[in-house]
């Protein structure tokens, strides 16, 4: 495509994520998406992406090489038994180091949790996970390591703990732009990780059916 056109997918990338991460990605068209861009081509998006979900595609895997490589490394140095903190830690950890890694003011965690408000989006947001084996090895063997759960609250205490870690990412993005919080997103990092193993763990006092089908369970 040449320098120009990668500049351009980029710029639009950038926008995107931006004007997604503050309303919504219903509330955006892709003419916003272009002006804010900086272009008067208003068919920028179909013509750097080939349509709106391709677009919405290349900003979910943007970042995926980086988190995948952190992911492999904290995988890679797991015991044979791992406890179950760890295994959280190899999913959580390389997503708020790089929401870490980004400047201020950031918009990755809100992105993708107004992503997964977004019905339609699901199966983009799984294809990201079907698509890392070490991933699906990974969330295999918390399956295992929570075995004793049944698999309707298994996947409801998932679809709680996909919710708490994109919304306590996302909210504290925010607040790190607006000086409200001094980023310190390694704690963040393992705060997230006990309140996740806590909740994967806690007894069940009440058993019963209370999400048949869950929401795809989304990785960064």
């Amino acid at each position: 495509m040449g320098q120009h056109g990668d500049k351009a997918r980029e710029a639009l990338l950038d926008a995107a994520e931006e004007l997604f991460a503050q309303y919504g990605i219903d509330a955006v068209s892709n003419r916003r998406i272009a002006e804010h861009a900086g272009t008067a081509n208003h068919s920028a998006v179909a013509y750097h992406f080939g349509g709106r979900e391709e677009l919405i595609r290349a900003l979910v895997t943007r970042h995926t090489a980086d988190t995948s490589r952190r992911r492999a490394e904290l995988a890679a140095a797991l015991n044979p038994n791992p406890a179950l903190p760890e295994l959280l830690a190899c999913l959580i950890l390389p997503w708020v180091e790089h929401l870490g890694s980004l400047p201020v003011p950031s918009w990755r965690a809100r992105f993708v949790y107004q992503l997964r408000a977004v019905p339609s989006m699901h199966e983009v947001l799984a294809g990201s996970v079907i698509a890392n084996p070490l991933t699906e090895d990974l969330i295999r063997r918390l399956e295992a390591a929570t075995g004793k759960l049944a698999p309707t609250t298994r996947y409801g205490r998932s679809w709680i703990l996909g919710n708490m870690v994109l919304g306590v990412s996302a909210e504290y993005e925010a607040r790190i732009q607006d000086g409200a919080e001094k980023a310190n997103w390694t704690g963040v990092g393992y705060f997230l990780i006990d309140s996740s193993a806590g909740m994967l763990s806690a007894p069940v006092t009440h058993p019963g059916d209370f999400l048949t089908q869950p929401s795809a369970v989304y990785v960064p």
